[in-house]
């Protein structure tokens, strides 16, 4: 948790390094044992990188190899996800999707997803011709389609929390700002050494994503290289959303190293196209391009002609850690390892891409890689639940004034565009990670993702994190370290 201090002697089970959904999902699971767990993290909060920019799809494993890591967990993911959501108290929704096609030779490339499905255990896939499209998502186009009933739609930054916040429930202690600079091993013991302190624990796992590869050199596997890939994406306004149901996708160009440009429905009503792919020198250049933004506007438009630029409220990008260069290019599993060379240390490398949907079993392997060396004692205090925030915006009449008589907090509007009381940023502001940056908050309630962006209501949200941790306007942080709001007095 924030402000949480760690003392020289103190010394941990497992540390996890990296705090993304992956990490966050390791360290939940890892609560189900007798364990001291510690999560060292380099930015204020958690999902501040590649688990927040994505389409929030739950995939249902007809991309990817079949034997492979990527297809098996996916799967696994994809089938477990009702009984998580619920016990995390996340939305989601079932919507399937469609991978649409126009000629005999995108036919001939649907029938081999279909296939490659079918050989994962992807359940229900089908062939459907452009009647079944109509009653689909009337304003897709494509003259047939792969039906993928199983895929799901969720919000990428309440599954990566729920995890997050249910492992400090149980436990675990999350601290952040605290980038890995150097890893030793002796005596049994690593020393993790970070920009804040040194961290002492009988295991490592590396979930650091896009710093993976160097966490994996301090391991002693200097083997790999992270390609970073970004991919930007359009943000459309919600009155687009009721002409597109579920996600309608292009069929892949392997070329490109990624699904291709799509349209998603996100499950608050808004749209996304996107992502482009580009291969980028550094991993932290979220720019956003006027080239990528052109394709963007034309690949979306082709599967959903209804788009106009009216619609376009913002723009971001994400980037993916990928173990294959833009010249390589094909396939690359995700790397989940154990070796001599790092004992006590399991590596994760290159998840990318359905890491989102593969989550969970991932932890799961990770967890069953350590207990080949030693078992672990069951927790059992262990609670799986994790209750979120109460929405006042999707209440009736009468369970709002419900809400308001209970907490008067509810009666007041903070937000105007997706009408966020006060009573749920202050919900935000006091989660259990104790987080008080501006898109940490706006994460877990929603301010500042209306048609305005925050020209409302950040101001305000900024003064709701002052009064509650007593910070003067000067040393509020948008995001990250360094991105101070205010600097002086205006009118």
């Amino acid at each position: 948790m924030k402000g949480v201090t760690v003392t020289m002697d103190e010394m941990f089970d497992v540390l996890i390094i990296g705090s993304g959904v992956v990490g966050s999902a390791v360290a939940r699971e890892l609560s189900r044992y007798s364990l001291k767990i510690g999560v060292l993290e380099k930015e204020p909060d958690v999902c501040c990188g590649t688990s927040a920019r994505n389409s929030g799809v739950l995939h249902a494993g007809f991309n990817n190899k079949p034997g492979s890591l990527m297809a098996r967990f996916c799967v696994e993911g994809n089938r477990g996800f009702d009984e998580v959501a619920r016990e995390l108290d996340i939305p989601y929704k079932r919507t399937g999707k469609l991978v649409v096609g126009f000629t005999p030779t995108d036919r001939e490339r649907l029938l081999a997803m279909k296939e490659t499905g079918d050989k994962n255990g992807v359940p229900g896939l089908e062939i459907v011709d452009r009647n079944r499209i109509n009653k689909l998502a009337p304003a897709v186009r494509g003259e047939f389609a792969l039906w993928s009933p199983s895929t799901a739609i969720l919000d990428p930054f309440q599954y990566t929390l729920g995890l997050a916040e249910n492992a400090a429930l149980n436990g675990v202690r999350f601290f952040f700002n605290n980038e890995v600079t150097g890893l030793e091993f002796s005596d049994g013991i690593y020393h993790a050494k970070t920009t804040k302190a040194t961290y002492r624990s009988r295991w490592v796992v590396n979930c650091a994503g896009l710093g993976s590869a160097k966490i994996s050199a301090m391991l002693g596997m200097g083997e790999y290289t992270i390609h970073p890939c970004r991919g930007e994406y359009f943000v459309l306004d919600p009155k687009i959303g009721p002409l597109l149901p579920l996600p309608a996708y292009p069929i892949p160009n392997p070329a490109e190293g990624g699904l291709g440009i799509h349209v998603t429905p996100t499950v608050d009503g808004n749209v996304l196209i996107g992502p482009s792919s580009e291969y980028i020198d550094g991993d932290d250049d979220y720019s956003c391009t006027q080239q990528a933004m052109d394709l963007l506007i034309k690949g979306g438009s082709k599967i959903l002609p209804a788009i106009k630029r009216e619609h376009f409220i913002r723009n971001f990008a994400g980037i993916r850690p990928k173990l294959t260069s833009e010249s390589e290019g094909g396939f690359r599993d995700f790397v989940i390892e154990r070796r001599p060379e790092a004992p006590h240390a399991v590596n994760l490398v290159g998840i990318e891409s359905p890491g989102l949907t593969a989550a969970l079993p991932i932890a799961g392997e990770v967890i069953r890689l350590m207990q080949q060396v030693e078992t672990f004692s069951p927790n059992h205090g262990f609670n799986p639940v994790r209750k979120g925030i109460t929405p006042f915006r999707n209440k009736t009449p009468e369970q709002q004034a419900e809400l308001i008589k209970e907490n008067p907090d509810y009666g007041e509007i903070v937000c105007r565009c997706e009408t966020i009381t006060k009573a749920e940023v202050l919900a935000a502001i006091r989660n259990p990670l104790g987080v008080d940056t501006v898109t940490g908050i706006k994460y877990r309630c929603r301010t500042m993702m209306g048609r305005c962006q925050g020209g409302y209501c950040q101001t305000r949200v900024a003064e709701l994190i002052m009064q509650e941790s007593h910070k003067t306007p000067e040393e509020v942080l948008y995001s990250r370290e360094g991105s101070y709001q205010f600097t002086g007095t205006v009118r």
